[in-house]
């Protein structure tokens, strides 16, 4: 598995064994830098941020979720965590015989808004284990949903082979590296068709998919941290800021200054606002 960060602070484990009902809920927040070390649950939990960058470490691989993603993790997977910036966490923990629906192994999920709108209603309210008739159905939409979203491996998916792995990694320490897929290839001496289709069979995507995903990430945490607009846009190989924004509109559906002043707003709540 993955090394992680020295953690600032130290993510506490839920605990759900003893619990009777069939769900659990979390609203929490998590401070830059905080980890949780390597632990499982017998049940299944949907782990959602309603905004920074989720990334939780699962079977040797590394799998980070923006907002508009959740990371299911099925009944009795190792996984760690731990956050690049801070973040609004928000789980729903599932008893393992309502888990049969859903994935077998750990993906990411988008979160549409029935589940979000369910989650933040959840959190308003206070509500950890869902007593009444009323709040169990809820819970359970969330699940009936979530085992209609078709599972993404992961939101940025690594590689296994040397040479894209190799690009990848790359890419990870410079963002704005603006090479072509051509140009890779030769760079990690392959050709450009041997290239593109360890894409598709590896990462399920274009090279030039990969590389705005992983922008769209930095540029999240980035935005938390402060940063300007212009400052980003520049660092993450755009030419011009308007073409950065751009990215991020259609990406979050909202541009980035009003994505960091709903983070700014309070409780991180607005994020839930996003499509």
């Amino acid at each position: 598995m993955p090394q992680m960060p020295p953690a600032a602070a130290t993510v506490p484990i839920q605990n759900v064994e003893d619990l009777r009902g069939p769900f659990y809920c979390r609203d929490e927040e998590f401070a830059a830098g905080s980890a949780s070390p390597p632990h499982s649950h017998s049940w299944g939990h949907l782990n959602y941020a309603a905004h920074g960058t989720m990334q939780l470490d699962c079977a040797g691989a590394r799998m980070l979720s923006p907002p508009q993603y959740g990371i299911w993790i099925p009944p009795g997977v190792v996984h760690s965590a731990w956050q690049r910036q801070a973040v609004r966490y928000r789980s729903l923990y599932v008893a393992p015989a309502r888990c049969r629906r859903l994935p077998a192994q750990a993906c990411s999920l988008r979160i549409g808004p029935i589940i979000r709108s369910i989650l933040v209603d959840f959190a308003a309210r206070g509500v950890r284990e869902p007593q009444t008739v009323a709040d169990r159905r809820l819970a359970q939409v969330v699940v009936d949903q979530l085992a209609g979203t078709p599972p993404e491996h992961s939101y940025l998916p690594a590689a296994g082979t040397p040479a894209l792995a190799a690009v990848l990694d790359a890419l990870a320490a410079r963002p704005g590296d603006a090479r072509t897929l051509a140009q890779w290839a030769e760079a990690v001496h392959t050709t450009e068709r041997t290239l593109a289709r360890r894409c598709r069979e590896e990462l399920g995507m274009t090279l030039g998919e990969w590389r705005q995903r992983l922008r769209y990430l930095r540029a999240v945490d980035a935005l938390e941290a402060g940063r300007g607009v212009q400052e980003i846009a520049f660092d993450l190989g755009y030419g011009t800021a308007s073409a950065f924004i751009a990215m991020f509109q259609r990406v979050a559906g909202m541009p980035p200054e009003q994505f960091r002043r709903t983070l700014l707003a309070g409780s991180g709540t607005g994020m839930d606002a996003i499509p």
